[in-house]
């Protein structure tokens, strides 16, 4: 358990006594109703002894001995500060920051200071209006900060709550002298600390001063520098970038081999490396630690990861409190985190990262995080201590005994956390989306979210947590049965804990065997023995049977009913039914930071079999809303600001709110955001429990994405009140036979389709429509497993080698219309009729998935008279469907040809709120989702109101953000698979404004230099090719290819030259050298189809660009968007930054949209 010993102590510099025990504030407790907080409560909520600062105490006479002893901090005078967020969210920086940065808001808000915002990331909760005063969807670049401080003229800078973006802008802006010019004081944590925990080097000796052991390293930056020092040190080593995140650009290496390619990739992402020796196998913790400006310092949380040291740490499972230390070792990692974070001076909260020699006392510090991280969110979400709100607070000079607990509203911020309950941490990879990709995991994350599950168990906490990651899994199972069992068991990949299973399951290994292949702690894998012998009972016994201590142990060892029925060999209404027949149903418990010994207020919940009672009683019979759960490449923060604003919106109703998701990164399972919150599973089983015990008056199913959909139906037939569209509709728009029928039945046109149950069948069909055709499964979400066919050869590779097509598992063929554009319709109805609509233009022809598809709103192209087509189109299908909420549609458009009008062909429907939401909410200045919630509810429903005809002089614009960097070996091609795990949108007087400011948002995005090389390639028959090449001549780039055909086509046209480059295609080294002398800043790469191996040129020459972060264009459309912009844009640009300057894309939401519009 975690210690309930807070480390105050007064100021060095004051010699003021000692803060009151923690203790004497925790007897006097309120007795009040519970109340809810619909922003953040209120700061020294019994108020200050006269004008002094005061314990945050019931006790009057606490209060008035703490204003006595309590050191006196001036507080920064600040009004107006600005805060700089993460921009897009990608592999390593993601959505934990639209969590910390929302909070650090409210605390601003709170204290009646007004709130800047620079973050270009439109989907999320952070951006909404309500929020921050001012947003600027803008680059979170030095340059663009620079610009907005000098228009905003802010008295201070939050720099922690963005992620490693915002801190490495502010440590430039401090270089550049921005700061210091515009008298703008950095809140929190100083830049030096910033710098200092940044730059390894500096670090490691801050430590050496302090006498606390870091990882013997050596800072270079050559790769010649970095052989030196593996030499010096001993292979083998790990290096780490500096001024990353998520471990980017690092990872092991054995030798000098290995080492040499390794640094030449990461030298271009970073330009510092730390050369270490490897401690891989040794156990890996965290400590996060809070600590104010009168130097009070607490430990909020201490985790432990599950994977030995060598799998980065938002790869690896993690588990809070730590579970295998002994009170000894506890102590000394503590204070040695204390201990560091004050040395280094952090004012706020951050994190220590140890590695822990399982054999001795011995450990090692690895790095310091001194801002809001990945762990913070997680170390909040378990503990209940609102970290990002308290060190916001900090950084206005508040201290730690004068501040509540947010949450418990019974306890100060002085007060370290303590857990009667085991939170499990599991990450979730899309790695099986990808080709080629390597399914690896070590230094460098790859994981795209994460989960969080709550247990009194181990086993309990982590079977919840299988399952959350995917409804596929029902807990510890031998999903993955490897043939080399040693090799999948002794080098972590995305799927290890799935061959343990299969290990312990199928092959008998015993605990033993399993250390010493994995290095995993025994205490971890006795823990899943016991799953495994619960698992082998329930697989021997009859389920006749199987009676209620069995079904009770199942369920306190972490079994769902669905698993246990698959290993009875019954239905699992027969499991559910059996358990409730013994009474055997969970429990409600509260997460309090208190481990129950003292009473809490909190309405932060999870469910237990490991328990007697129930926390809370069951009468508020809320509505309840299902949240998007965990973040995967389809379904990220833009569903978790559709949950947030629906949640809002019904508690705006007088109603109370029931939020149920799982996910650490968001801001729906924040404390604060509905009346209670269930940090639980979203599948059947679960939100059954949830709806019964709380008898709710109804369940949100279409604000969440796929995953509550996918169960609708079902809790139909259950007798759940399923508010909104009927779920029998929903199905009707899911099975593809029911929608085209039904589709045909009011006049909608589609493209050709047929249900194919074998290869001839689909031979057959493809031939008939004729080539290209787009093969795909049914229920489907982000393109999982479709791909655009263009010749037999390709349908037969295809239906043959990835899918097993037969009549139980048919495949879709649709008709491909190739160069048609593509049209996504966001929209709300109410009964069938159409309140609101949005029609979004995709610059990239049809065969880009629209997640990641460049999306314009207002249309560019389109002819204004044409949108009422796409009205009517909607209120069809709404009539139709006989919808009430938010549904999205995306339309393909074939040009007009002669005298005919353009062919408008619907080619998916759902009937949900789409990822596009927040984006045309508040590019049109209308809360969509707000809208959605009254119809759903059925009250306060607006007026129906054609946006589209509203007359705007500004544009939007929606660009994705991806993660090539961290997927080695994936093919970076667009397609109608998903592939980004973020998106960016910036405003503009046009398209060109628009993408200038969006573009430059892209995370890793460089404009490429002056009169230096573009690489150009791909598809010749593309009639954008010659465009493209004759925009780029113009600008005074030269142009090269690797591609005789390209080399040929382009010195044909009159006017244009290429020339054609050598690109090795297995010589990383080699090929960036070549890169290098070449100067090539830009990759542009149109291809047609995916490379047919990781031997083509072409192939190469887009994983060059990723690996060594060159920026790439590989859409011809886009290509030549992007080049017509630079036309625009790139000799009167704005960059870098000059004082006293205005660019006129520096404007906030506000000014775009109109003061009207703000809604």
């Amino acid at each position: 358990m975690l210690r309930t010993i807070p480390l105050c102590r007064p100021s060095l510099a004051s010699r003021s006594l000692r803060t009151l025990p923690a203790s004497a504030a925790r007897r006097a407790v309120p007795t009040q109703a519970r109340s809810y907080a619909v922003a953040a409560p209120a700061v020294g909520s019994y108020g200050q002894v006269d004008g002094e600062p005061t314990l945050n105490s019931p006790s009057e006479l606490a209060r008035r001995i703490s204003a006595k002893v309590l050191p006196k901090l001036e507080k920064p005078d600040v009004k107006k500060v600005l805060v700089v967020g993460s921009g897009g969210l990608s592999i390593g920086q993601a959505g934990e920051f639209d969590y910390s940065g929302s909070q650090a808001i409210k605390a601003l808000r709170e204290s009646n200071i007004s709130t800047i915002l620079i973050n270009p990331n439109i989907a999320t909760i952070q951006t909404s209006h309500h929020l921050a005063n001012e947003i600027y969807f803008l680059p979170v670049t030095a340059d663009y900060v620079a610009y907005v401080l000098e228009k905003e003229r802010p008295d201070g800078i939050l720099l922690t709550f963005g992620g490693q973006s915002a801190l490495n802008v502010g440590i430039q802006l401090d270089k550049m002298g921005v700061l210091e010019r515009l008298g703008v004081k950095v809140l929190g944590t100083p830049i030096r600390t910033l710098e200092v925990s940044e730059d390894r080097d500096l670090f490691v000796q801050a430590l050496n001063e302090i006498d606390i052991p870091a990882a013997e390293s050596t800072a270079v930056s050559t790769i010649q520098d970095a052989l030196n020092a593996a030499k010096e040190i001993g292979y083998p080593i790990i290096l780490r970038s500096a001024f990353s995140l998520g471990g980017l650009g690092s990872g092991f290496a054995h030798d000098e081999e290995e080492l040499r390619n390794l640094a030449a990739k990461s030298l271009s992402l970073s330009p510092q490396v730390l050369i270490e020796k490897s401690l891989k196998g040794w156990k890996e913790l965290e400590y996060e630690v809070v600590r104010d400006a009168a130097d009070n310092t607490i430990i909020c949380c201490n985790m432990e990861n599950f994977d030995p040291l060598g799998t980065h740490t938002g790869d690896s499972i993690v588990v809070a409190p730590s579970q295998t230390l002994s009170d000894d070792e506890y102590h000394m990692l503590r204070t040695a985190a204390i201990k560091i974070v004050r040395h280094v001076g952090v004012v706020g909260e951050c994190n220590v990262q140890y590695a822990l020699d399982p054999n001795s006392r011995d450990y090692r510090v690895i790095e310091m995080n001194a801002r809001l991280s990945r762990s913070s969110a997680l170390a909040s979400k378990a503990t209940g201590y609102p970290l990002a709100y308290t060190a916001a607070k900090i950084a206005l000079g508040h201290t730690l005994p004068e501040l509540p607990n947010a949450v418990t509203k019974s306890t100060t911020a002085c007060f370290e956390p303590s857990l009667d309950y085991i939170v499990t941490k599991m990450p979730k990879w899309d790695l099986a989306k990808f080709q080629h990709v390597e399914r690896n995991v070590g230094s460098a994350m790859k994981s795209v979210g994460e989960v969080m599950a709550i247990g009194r168990t181990f086993e309990e906490s982590l079977q919840k947590a299988i399952r959350q990651v995917d409804p596929n899994f029902t807990g510890f199972d031998a999903y993955w049965k490897p043939e080399d069992m040693e090799t999948a068991l002794a080098n972590n990949n995305d799927r290890r804990l799935f061959a343990i299973a299969h290990a312990m399951l199928n092959l008998n290994y015993t605990i033993d065997q399993l250390h010493d292949i994995t290095k995993i702690d025994k205490w971890f894998l006795y823990k899943l023995e016991n799953i495994v012998t619960v698992y082998k009972q329930l697989q021997t016994t009859p389920f006749e049977t199987i009676d209620k201590d069995l079904i009770l142990t199942a369920k306190k060892t972490g079994f769902s009913d669905l698993h246990i029925s698959q290993l009875a060999n019954v239905k699992e209404a027969e499991v559910r039914a059996k358990r409730k027949s013994f009474g055997v149903t969970p429990f409600v418990k509260r997460i309090d930071t208190l481990a129950a010994e003292f009473p809490a207020y909190t309405n932060y919940l999870y469910t237990t079999y490991n328990a007697s009672t129930h926390d809370v009683d069951f009468t508020d019979n809320g509505t309840m809303v299902l949240g998007s759960g965990v973040y995967r490449i389809g379904s990220s923060v833009e569903f978790d600001w559709c949950a947030v604003t629906c949640s809002r919106a019904i508690r705006d109703l007088g109603k109370k709110t029931i939020m149920i998701n799982y996910n650490p990164e968001t801001v729906s399972t924040d404390f604060d955001e509905a009346d209670r919150l269930y940090f639980e599973e979203l599948g059947f089983e679960r939100v059954m429990d949830i709806y019964e015990l709380e008898g709710a008056e109804g369940v949100v199913v279409s604000v969440g994405g796929q995953l509550p959909q996918n169960i609708a139906l079902r809790l139909k037939n259950s007798g759940v009140s399923v508010l909104g569209t009927d779920p029998e509709q929903i199905d009707n728009a899911e099975d593809r036979h029911k929608f085209s029928s039904i589709l045909d039945s009011i006049g909608v046109d589609q493209p050709a389709w047929t249900e194919a149950t074998s290869l001839e069948s689909a031979k057959a069909f493809a031939s008939k429509v004729g080539y290209p055709v787009l093969i795909r499964p049914s229920y489907v979400l982000s393109g999982a497993a479709m791909n655009t066919v263009w010749d037999e050869a390709s349908l037969e590779k295809n239906l043959t080698l990835a899918t097993d097509v037969s009549p139980l598992h048919p495949v879709v063929i649709s008709q491909f219309i190739d160069n048609a554009q593509e049209i996504d319709v966001d929209a709300v109805a109410y009964k069938g009729d159409l309140l609101v609509h949005a029609v979004s233009e995709h610059v990239e022809n049809a065969g880009v998935h629209s997640g990641d598809a460049t999306l314009v709103l207002p249309p560019f192209s389109l002819p204004p008279a044409e949108l009422d087509s796409y009205k009517e189109i909607a209120q069809k299908v709404a009539k139709a469907f006989e919808i009430s909420g938010p549904f999205n549609m995306q339309i393909i458009r074939k040009p007009p040809t002669g005298n005919n009008p353009p062919q408008l062909k619907v080619i998916e429907c759902n009937l949900r709120a789409s990822r596009s939401f927040p984006f045309v909410s508040k590019v049109l200045g209308k809360n969509f989702i707000d809208v959605a919630a009254a119809a759903i509810m059925g009250e306060g429903v607006p007026a129906p109101v054609d946006l589209m005809k509203e007359q705007r002089d500004y544009v939007a614009i929606k660009v994705p953000q991806f993660s090539w960097t961290r997927l080695p070996g994936a093919d970076p091609f667009l397609g109608v698979e998903m592939a980004s795990t973020g998106e960016v949108a910036s405003f503009g007087k046009d398209v060109h404004e628009a993408y200038w400011a969006a573009i430059l948002s892209v995370n890793g995005f460089k404009l490429p230099k002056k009169n230096s090389g573009i690489l150009l390639g791909g598809d010749i028959s593309r009639e954008e090719m010659p465009i493209i090449a004759a925009n780029l001549l113009s600008l005074g780039f030269k142009l090269y290819t690797y591609d005789s055909k390209v080399e040929s086509y382009i010195n044909e046209q009159p006017n244009l030259s290429i020339k054609k480059i050598y690109v090795p295609v297995k010589d990383k080294r080699k090929l960036r050298e070549v890169l290098e002398e070449h100067e090539i800043s830009t990759v542009i790469d149109i291809a047609r189809s995916r490379a047919a191996s990781t031997g083509e040129a072409e192939y190469a020459a887009r994983r060059a660009a990723v690996d060594f972060g060159i920026p790439l264009i590989n859409n011809a459309k886009l290509a030549v968007l992007l080049t017509e912009t630079l036309q625009k844009k790139f000799h009167q640009s704005p960059l870098p930054y000059v004082e006293g300057t205005n660019p006129p894309e520096v404007k906030s939401w506000r000014e775009f949209v109109g003061e009207e519009r703000a809604y």
